[in-house]
């Protein structure tokens, strides 16, 4: 969350060139710049290079997480999800570096976009080593109809199109009607989502579309202080105020919880799958059976 924050801000403030070297800090190491000292009179270079050093914490992160994995779990696809954790760090990093090297903006963008898959993989890690994972076959007797999945699927493609916008909102000034536009669709379908997956009857897929409509909707609210705070708000007299601290606050904040909301939706999306994957098992398990049984009570008739 420390690197959210502080490569929001860098975002915000336009921090991101406070540094023209990668991976070095004014010709200084990472860990031998004196970071702290900037705080009083360079909050550029502070935000810049705090947001660097959260990234090699989430570096070492990365690797115990690989670790573990590989030590105490068992399924091999999970050990490779976690390796690509790994890679997704490593290549965040890079893509960071690349910025500075080149001074792009549209790399900025990628490395925010980037950024939201990355956090998405770790939370689907952590999602798929749960014990509900595991007790997956006890959360539902009940069929899961075909619909339950496919609007999760639908759900997190309009949410990574949303991201996506306001990426280009962010970083380039661009695409600001689209993305009001597809933001009011993108909750609407989030909406209908809950509702879908409220009428399944498992509270596991009940308590994640529930949250992914709770973050959604603080989101939006969030891109309505923004937009206040950024453009005003003649009916009430409000004047906004460039760089102001409640335009940096909402702006920021706005930015956090779209990375939020698209890994909420990257944790409802698993679970549903997996409930699907559970009940179509016993679909297949319970017609093996009885076509098991039936050979078996015809060749004691032969």
């Amino acid at each position: 969350m420390i690197t959210l924050v502080m490569g929001a801000l860098v975002t915000t403030l336009n921090a991101g060139m406070a540094f023209r070297d990668w991976p070095t800090s004014d010709g200084q190491s990472m860990l031998t710049y004196p970071w702290l000292s900037d705080f009083s009179h360079d909050w550029d270079k502070f935000l810049e290079h705090g947001h660097r050093l959260a990234g090699m914490l989430i570096g070492v992160w990365s690797i115990a997480l690989v670790t573990l994995v590989a030590k105490f779990e068992q399924r091999g696809w999970v050990k490779l999800v976690a390796v690509g954790v790994l890679i997704g760090v490593i290549c965040q990093g890079i893509l960071g570096g690349f910025r500075v090297w080149f001074d792009e903006r549209g790399l900025a963008m990628l490395h925010g976009a980037f950024a939201a898959c990355v956090f998405s993989l770790m939370a689907v890690v952590a999602t798929v080593m749960s014990r509900r994972w595991r007790d997956a076959t006890q959360l539902g007797q009940s069929q899961l109809t075909a619909v339950v999945p496919t609007m999760a699927v639908v759900t997190t493609i309009a949410i990574a199109a949303q991201y996506l916008l306001g990426g280009l909102v962010r970083h380039h000034g661009t695409g600001l009607h689209e993305h009001l536009g597809l933001g009011i669709l993108t909750l609407l379908i989030v909406i209908a989502n809950t509702i879908v997956a409220s009428r399944s009857g498992i509270s596991w897929l009940r308590w994640s579309s529930g949250l992914l409509l709770g973050v959604t909707l603080l989101q939006v609210s969030l891109g309505g202080a923004a937009w206040v705070t950024k453009f005003g708000l003649g009916m009430t007299g409000y004047v906004a105020v460039a760089d102001s601290i409640q335009q940096i606050i909402f702006r920021t904040a706005h930015t956090i919880v779209g990375i939020i909301v698209f890994m909420t939706s990257m944790v409802h999306l698993v679970r549903a799958q997996r409930i699907a994957w559970v009940q179509r098992d016993r679909v297949v398990t319970t017609q093996v059976a009885s076509l098991s049984q039936g050979v078996a009570a015809g060749g004691g008739a032969v």
